[in-house]
């Protein structure tokens, strides 16, 4: 990988960014599934109903509104916003490093209130939720090892 540091450019294959942009993916599929279940106030949410995991019980609760704004229309625009910065062209730009970084703690420090949620008040999991919050976690992870690796300029293994 190499980097301009004069053009603030990291030029480098696209394979080694996918490791945050897949995530991202899979995290906006899920939340689209989880936003059209709840615009429908359809009854097919693939989800178990036993005391511990019941989808339906979490995605009606208090918990699934923030401000009046529905979570899983809340979770479908952050994905929608972090595959943009995600996408191969938004990686050429090194101004948009602090964005992604933010972006990708925002939703790691959103995942901990809602499993906290989940857990604590809601006493169950949903489990299109828990999927949410692996591909958020793991975006996070994917964003922060890979911008650190073009900042420092080391190679990153695809």
């Amino acid at each position: 990988m190499a980097v301009d540091h004069d053009a603030g450019l990291v030029s480098s294959g696209p394979r080694w960014r996918l490791g945050a942009l897949i995530p991202a993916v899979l995290g906006l599929i899920a939340a689209g599934y989880l936003t059209i279940e709840h615009y429908t106030s359809s009854t097919t949410l693939a989800c178990p109903e036993t005391s511990a995991i019941n989808c339906a019980k979490v995605t009606t609760s208090s918990y699934s509104h923030v401000a009046g704004v529905p979570v899983a229309l809340a979770g479908l625009l952050y994905f929608v916003v972090m595959v943009a910065l995600l996408a191969p062209p938004a990686w050429h730009s090194r101004r948009l490093d602090v964005v992604r970084i933010a972006g990708a703690v925002l939703g790691v420090v959103s995942v901990f209130y809602l499993v906290w949620a989940e857990l604590f008040r809601i006493n169950a999991i949903c489990l299109w939720c828990t999927a949410v919050h692996v591909c958020t976690v793991a975006m996070f992870a994917g964003v922060v090892w890979y911008t650190m690796a073009a900042r420092s300029g080391e190679t990153v293994v695809s």
